[in-house]
């Protein structure tokens, strides 16, 4: 834990307000006279602080407008520029001649922007006072600034029209020439004057004819232009959509060039994101009134987008960014939303089109073109629309659907028919089970399964199998598949002689053999056969000569494995494994994902295990229950020697990569996992270091902020962790110190653990001790009574780390003035604990003292109010043995001396002199 420092000691700070509690009562006159110093001195907030009090004690007209002026006046210096031109407002509407509220109220408009009003207000302050030599200045500066921008404008309008000439001039050869003016335009349509001068400028119709040049190069420049014009700006978004049309859009996205794909991706939701947000806010101002309802647009792309995937010119690519983007923009985002009309328009009008994709066998005649990604998508989209049903009925229709086209292909059309309702299974599987478990059940599907497993077809088999594998997931069916699939499934893994139906049978085996969990005494197979089946899936994942897609079925197979603690031993001495398996996670196929970071979970023993109670433990034993059993090397020091060889190996560096990826398959369940990983990996002190190093740190701050409850706590922890043993500005540099306030800050809620709140805080007190920007971010994100909340905790270690990020976040002027509010025991806290037993607590409660006198001077007035116990704590502090303690007593009794005469005489009538005069005598305490 930081110590917290001492501040270094100078002259004391304004006294910005009388301390509260003091008897006589203050005038509006007065409050408006230390206003006038306060401004004088150049402390504008506390100035600011004494007109509002004013005003509310003032009831005189212009009185209150001379209020208004003057706080007009500080909100210009605090460059609050909206609040000076509404107080400046409210002081000419008392006196329409007030030539210094309307010369403020024009310097807050020019900041504002609106240079012909505030031109209007300098010319009737000249009107009213013809020879001020510094209204006819600003005017004259105003009126340069003015023409300036209007150069600049005219100047920007041909810089427009110039690149537009350049990029669709057929006979330019200039490459280099070509390749600037679209980085312009882009840079250009990224600030909002800019956008608006393309959009003005017929913008959009010559980007339309860059679109129809189908050159990458340039449909890239006028897709990525395009996207800077539709960010955050609803009416604009709406006018482009209006005029390049949905299809176009859609026929875009479907383009064989990958990057002209995902750049049409990018702009679409973009496009969705401004449109939505119509949608959710009130309608207020110009740009809103423009338009008035978004919900016809929405619906019309996501009809495009729905049309998209069941199209046969659609390239694999375009198909799979527009289930990307119906994931990400159809559902609902919180369940606090109530609106999930989207979702059954989405279901209603899209959901056998969404099983089309999912349905699709590869290699079969017609089918449409996919990646190896594609059916994972459509399952995190089948998954996500399944969720967001609010109730029986909704999700009674979505089985209904899901049914009929199970049955419209598995009757009446032979074996692809079969084939690919099979595929359909699979993908409702992995994605709505309940969804999967009801088509698994329909009448011939699972004889279907079964039979097809045996086909001498390759490319049957395989979707067999793998169905068979899906089901095993699920509790509903194991027994069957126990019963029924494991002899067809050994077979198939013993006398197949492809590799690709071999290691998918495998897999089927090892969740069967893994039924047991982590527990050691249920094991489902003969002693030594799952050491059997993971040697041979690490076999597998080292031959490069098989193919990714192949091989991702090798580390499915490992992440039920390694439940056992016998193979998580054997697969982190295996390094050429553990490299494989980081290879396929950095790669393209996605889909590997989840069953890396199972595996990783699994070899870091990060699941959630509770230790049964003991009174349980007698009774089942009594009742001849079965009693779960830790495996001997599941125990802590085997634990942390597997976490040090993933470390050697560079699994930080996989994660990293992993949370890069924008792909469906990075699930908040997927996220969690990682977010386990890496909590497990930060465990020891001295392995933060080089997991920073490697990424992680930057890797955190994603999870931390989105995915599951429990996913988003552990990565805030593991960033806690780094942020109490690192140093925090090294850890995470520039402005990424900034995003880690708010995971922080959530360890701090009442439902997170006794470990996750004192964690929380000692990382919150050293980023409290960095600089006043992070005090005030945490002040933003409202974590002080919190912190407050926890000094009064009966735990002694958290009680004294909210101590200590009290006494750091005492430095800001915000929480200093909350300890003078009326009727706040904040003060007398501090006092009290400055005299408790814990040395370690009366040094932070002692340092806060020390901090809060000296920046903070009527707090020195309040410390003999708040309990009569204040002096015998003071005398404690400077007798004690500890010279830390004397220190910060000295310092606090110092302030207080110099605050007040009547303090001082308090002091000096007791025993405090003569202690002070032994204490300046001390040769060995400087």
């Amino acid at each position: 834990v930081t110590v917290p420092g001492l501040p270094v000691l100078g002259p004391c700070g304004a006294q910005g307000c009388v301390p509260a509690g003091a008897p006589r009562q203050v005038t509006a006159e007065q409050l408006r006279a230390r206003g006038n110093a306060l401004f004088q001195a150049g402390d504008h907030a506390a100035a600011l602080a004494a007109y509002t009090e004013a005003l509310s004690l003032s009831e005189a007209p212009s009185e209150r407008a001379v209020l208004h002026r003057n706080r007009a006046a500080c909100y210009l210096k605090l460059e609050d520029y909206t609040k000076a031109e509404a107080d400046a407002t409210e002081a000419i509407a008392a006196d329409g001649r007030d030539v210094k509220a309307l010369f403020r109220r024009s310097q807050a408009l020019q900041q504002l922007g609106r240079m012909d009003q505030a031109v209007s207000d300098l010319q009737r302050c000249l009107s009213l006072e013809p020879r001020n030599k510094a209204f006819q200045e600003a005017l004259r500066a105003l009126g340069s600034s003015m023409h300036e921008k209007m150069k600049a404008m005219s100047c920007t309008d041909s810089k427009v029209e110039q690149m537009f000439q350049i990029l669709l001039d057929l006979e330019e050869k200039d490459a280099d020439k070509k390749q600037k003016a679209a980085q312009n335009l882009i840079v250009l349509a990224r600030e909002e004057a800019g956008a608006e001068k393309i959009f003005q400028s017929d913008g959009v119709r010559l980007l339309m004819q860059l679109l129809d040049t189908a050159k990458a190069d340039l449909m890239l420049a006028a897709l990525r232009t395009l996207v800077g014009l539709c960010s955050g700006h609803r009416s604009r978004s709406t006018a482009i959509l209006a005029e390049l049309g949905a299809p176009r859009l859609a026929a875009v996205l479907g383009v064989e060039h990958e990057q002209v794909s995902l750049a049409a991706c990018n702009l679409l939701h973009v496009m969705f994101d401004s449109l939505k947000e119509g949608l959710q806010k009130e309608f207020r101002g110009k740009e809103d009134a423009v338009v008035l309802d978004s919900s016809k647009d929405l619906k019309l792309l996501i009809k495009h987008l729905l049309e998209l995937l069941v199209l046969e010119g659609a390239s694999a690519h375009g198909r799979d960014n527009a289930l990307n983007l119906l994931i990400k923009v159809v559902p609902r985002k919180s369940p606090k939303e109530t609106n999930n009309s989207l979702s059954l328009w989405v279901i209603d009008q899209g959901l056998k089109k969404i099983l089309e994709v999912g349905s699709t066998v590869c290699g079969s005649s017609g089918s449409l073109p996919v990646t190896e990604n594609s059916r994972m998508s459509t399952s995190v989209l089948l998954s996500k629309l399944y969720e967001d049903l609010k109730c029986d009925a909704e999700r009674e229709n979505f089985h209904r659907l899901c049914e009929d086209y199970v049955r419209s292909w598995f009757e009446g059309h032979e074996l692809p028919g079969k084939l690919r309702a099979i595929q359909t299974v699979s993908c409702l599987l992995q994605g709505p089970s309940d969804a999967g478990n009801r088509v698994l059940e329909l009448e011939g599907i699972m004889d279907s399964v079964l039979s097809l497993c045996a086909s001498v077809c390759e490319a049957h088999q395989l979707v067999a199998v793998e169905a068979l594998i899906h089901a095993a997931d699920k509790a509903k069916r194991a027994s069957f598949i126990t019963a029924n699939g494991v002899n067809l499934l050994k077979e198939i893994y013993k006398h197949s002689e492809r590799d690709s139906i071999r290691i998918r049978a495998l897999v089927g085996l090892c969740k069967l053999g893994s039924a047991g969990g982590t527990d050691f005494s249920m094991k489902q197979f003969a002693e030594g056969s799952t050491m059997k089946l993971a040697k041979q899936c690490r076999k597998w994942l080292c031959n490069e000569a098989i193919d990714a897609g192949t091989r991702r079925w090798a580390v499915e197979g490992l992440a039920y494995l390694t439940f056992d603690a016998d193979v998580k031993e054997e697969f982190v001495e295996d390094k050429a494994a553990m490299q494989a398996m980081f290879q396929l996670a950095k790669s393209e196929d996605r889909s590997v994902l989840y069953a890396v970071a199972s595996t990783l979970v699994n070899c870091t023993n990060s699941y959630d295990h509770e230790e049964p109670d003991p009174q349980m433990l007698e009774l089942a034993k009594y009742a001849k229950q079965h009693i779960p059993e830790q495996h001997p090397k599941d125990k802590p020091e085997f634990v942390k020697r597997r976490v040090r060889k993933l470390l050697t190996a560079g699994v930080v560096s996989a994660l990293a990569c992993m949370v890069k990826s924008e792909n469906p398959a990075l699930t908040s369940s997927c996220r969690e996992l990682i977010s386990r990983v890496f909590l497990a990996l930060v465990e020891e002190a001295e392995d933060r270091g080089g997991v920073v190093a490697q990424g992680g740190g930057k890797a955190l701050i994603p999870l931390s902020l989105e995915g599951t409850e429990v996913g988003q706590t552990k990565a805030a922890q593991a960033l806690a962790k780094i942020t109490i043993t690192s140093n925090p500005e090294m850890a995470f540099p520039g402005e990424r110190i900034y995003e880690v306030v708010r995971p922080l800050v959530s360890l701090l809620h009442l439902q997170r653990t006794g470990l996750e709140n004192f964690e929380g805080l000692m990382a919150l007190t050293n980023l409290a001790g960095i600089s006043e920007r992070l005090r005030q971010k945490i002040l933003k994100e409202r974590a002080v009574p919190m912190i407050e909340g926890y000094m009064f905790e009966e735990h002694e270690l958290i009680r004294l780390a909210a101590t200590e990020c009290m006494c750091n976040m005492a430095m800001s002027k915000e929480v200093q003035e909350m300890f003078l509010a009326e009727g706040s025991d904040r003060l007398k806290l501090m006092v009290l604990y400055s005299g408790e037993e814990d040395e370690k607590l009366r040094r932070a409660a002692s340092g806060t003292l020390a901090m809060l006198t000296t920046l903070h001077p009527p707090i020195c007035k309040r410390i003999p109010q708040v309990t009569v116990h204040w002096l015998e704590i003071l005398q404690a502090l400077l007798l004690s043995p500890s010279a830390e303690l004397q220190h910060r007593g000295a310092v606090v009794v110092m302030n207080m001396m110099a605050a007040a005469r009547e303090v001082a005489e308090q002091l000096i009538a007791s025993e405090m002199l003569e202690i002070l005069s032994v204490l300046a005598k001390d040769k060995d305490k400087p």
